[in-house]
């Protein structure tokens, strides 16, 4: 089987590594840019979102480069991307590629769906053991991950050499991905952090906090949103990211933690709207107790949920007094249009807190 799947940050350092450990030839497409992005516009409906036209492209990509199976997570509820799945398949049968589609339902919805696409991946060219010993591996690998990407974050505007930054978050993916084993994972990920943390930084600054939350591809695919956790960094912002691929996973997949979440919105949103809409909401109002400076909510165009939660954004602001800017992303979204909003919304943010200083 020569199996490809989506990219979304870099999960794909951990979900390749398992695959390839089941005895799968893993095909890895281009790196999401412009030409994926034609190329999923050229073949969707005009209306769909923008994730479903990057994952489009990307099928097309992988399948260009020999893969004959793709594999990528579905959902349930009011929300389209639960039927990503099933278009994505008609629309590439119809241009004539006969590759087999495995959609990953949460397991806490469809139980047997999940079975048996599991079934599929792992016989017959591995054991239930074996998977289990190297998912074991794999999910290690994506919390070091999400704690490497986390710690990046947290110390971009502190330091002084933000490239070099850079250049020690990728050593230590490098270290995540050379590591086979579970005290191989703990080790590169302390190796990683140590190397990111060992850069000479200044600890007086006090920069603007900003919340970000919103659809959870369009927060975690860099591509998708124009690299804006960076480029709130490089204008000295600390950013918080509401969703991490394992949280996500383990709230989803696992068991569901995110009560406290959806309990913050119950004022404002009291039922589920589909995607992340309500816990965008929810996400609002803790990023507000916890003495955030703003919050961006980052959603496709067209997205239902989140449209339902940026309607109920003004109301939190006035009663929890955070600022909350949204950003509307498609084909025609440009990176010189993003960072022009947030210079602006950064500056907002900078005179309000002056403001409370002086007062």
């Amino acid at each position: 089987m020569k199996i490809s799947f989506p990219y979304m940050g870099n999960s794909h350092i951990a979900i390749g590594y398992w695959l390839e450990e089941l005895g799968h030839e893993v095909i890895y497409p281009p790196v999401p840019s412009k030409k994926t992005l034609s190329l999923g516009v050229q073949h969707a409906p005009e209306f769909a979102c923008l994730p479903f036209k990057i994952l489009l492209g990307t099928y097309l990509e992988a399948i260009e480069a020999g893969a004959d199976t793709l594999a990528s997570s579905g959902g349930f509820g009011p929300c389209r991307a639960g039927y990503y799945g099933e278009l994505h398949k008609r629309i590439l049968h119809d241009l004539g590629h006969s590759v087999r589609l495995i959609i990953l339902e949460p397991p806490l919805m469809a139980p047997f769906n999940f079975c048996k696409n599991i079934y599929n991946l792992v016989r017959p060219q591995s054991s239930w053991l074996n998977c289990y010993r190297k998912f074991r591996i794999t999910w290690e690998k994506l919390r070091a991950l999400d704690t490497a990407e986390d710690r990046l974050h947290q110390l971009r505007p502190y330091v002084l050499d933000r490239r070099a930054l850079t250049q020690a978050y990728e050593k230590a993916l490098d270290y995540i991905r050379e590591a086979r084993t579970m005290p191989q994972v703990r080790e590169a990920v302390q190796a990683g952090l140590a190397g990111m943390e060992s850069l000479p930084s200044d600890k007086s600054r006090n920069p603007l906090k900003i919340g970000l939350i919103g659809e959870i591809y369009v927060v975690l695919e860099p591509f998708a949103n124009h690299d804006i956790e960076k480029i709130l960094g490089d204008m000295g912002v600390l950013v918080h990211r509401s969703i991490f691929i394992t949280n996500w996973t383990r709230d989803n997949a696992l068991v569901n933690r995110e009560r406290d979440i959806r309990s913050r919105a119950i004022p404002y949103l009291n039922q589920l709207v589909g995607g992340h809409g309500q816990n965008s909401v929810g996400e609002v109002v803790r990023y507000a107790e916890h003495g955030f400076d703003g919050v961006v909510q980052l959603a496709p165009f067209t997205c239902i949920p989140e449209i339902v939660a940026k309607s109920i954004m003004p109301a939190i602001s006035a009663d929890k007094g955070i600022p909350v800017l949204t950003l509307f992303l498609d084909e025609q979204t440009g990176r010189a249009g993003i960072e022009t909003r947030l210079e602006a919304f950064v500056d907002l943010l900078q005179q309000r807190r002056s403001q409370r200083e002086v007062s």
